[in-house]
């Protein structure tokens, strides 16, 4: 086996990711975006990596969802060990030449894989790849992806799209007795054995649906 990118052997045994995103006070009083911040857990809520969002103040409240963004995600030495890239995109399904893609680096520099948006007209559709852009899992969403705080899931599927191995679900308050606050939760289910990268990839995945699907969704709390 290749060897792990330094900080990704924390995902080596996990088959569950959580995601816990941090309002900011400030944010919630004055309804204005600071830069999103973000816990990343395992399934006993003990944090394995913390995540900041890198833009401008002018893309986040003018530009959002369909903004820029770089997200960098440290361990808990505050090593940088996974970086998000991705590139300002139109958010419409009728111009599927503007489909959204981001690029996933670990250690920063070194690209291990790419989420790439597939163009559908019902269903929410992205092909994980590698580092090569050769295709390795889908991730295919529900029909209404705005739930009212209801969880929504989305089905990690090998290629021909027939089996399901694990899924991306948003969470909302109450998950897991208590152990998360009561704002949104990602949690991230996929084999054990599923490459570090491809985890890594995963990851970035969940920060790209999370902007398309759900940007606005904790507007108020």
């Amino acid at each position: 086996t290749r060897n792990l990118p330094p900080g990704l052997e924390y995902l080596n045994q996990l088959d569950r990711i959580i995601i816990h995103q941090q309002v900011e006070l400030l944010e919630a009083i004055l309804g204005t975006e600071t830069s999103s911040k973000y816990e990343i857990k395992n399934h006993l809520g003990q944090r394995v990596y913390f995540a900041v969002e890198e833009n401008g103040c002018f893309d986040r409240n003018l530009c959002s969802p369909i903004r820029s963004f770089t997200i960098r995600i440290a361990d808990n030495t505050g090593r940088e060990v996974i970086t998000v890239n991705r590139p300002l995109r139109c958010n419409s399904c009728w111009f599927p030449c503007f489909l959204q893609e981001l690029e996933v680096q670990s250690p920063p520099g070194t690209i291990v894989g790419y989420v790439v948006q597939n163009w559908d007209p019902f269903l929410p559709k992205f092909t994980i790849q590698n580092e090569s852009k050769e295709d390795v899992l889908k991730i295919i969403g529900p029909y209404a992806t705005c739930g009212c705080f209801e969880d929504v899931e989305f089905e990690v599927k090998a290629l021909n799209e027939m089996s399901t191995i694990g899924n991306i679900s948003k969470y909302w308050s109450g998950f897991v007795n208590n152990v998360f606050t009561n704002t949104a939760n990602f949690g991230i289910q996929v084999p054990v054995d599923l490459d570090v990268r491809i985890k890594a990839v995963m990851i970035g995945a969940c920060f790209l649906i999370d902007l398309m699907f759900f940007e606005n969704s904790l507007d108020g709390l």
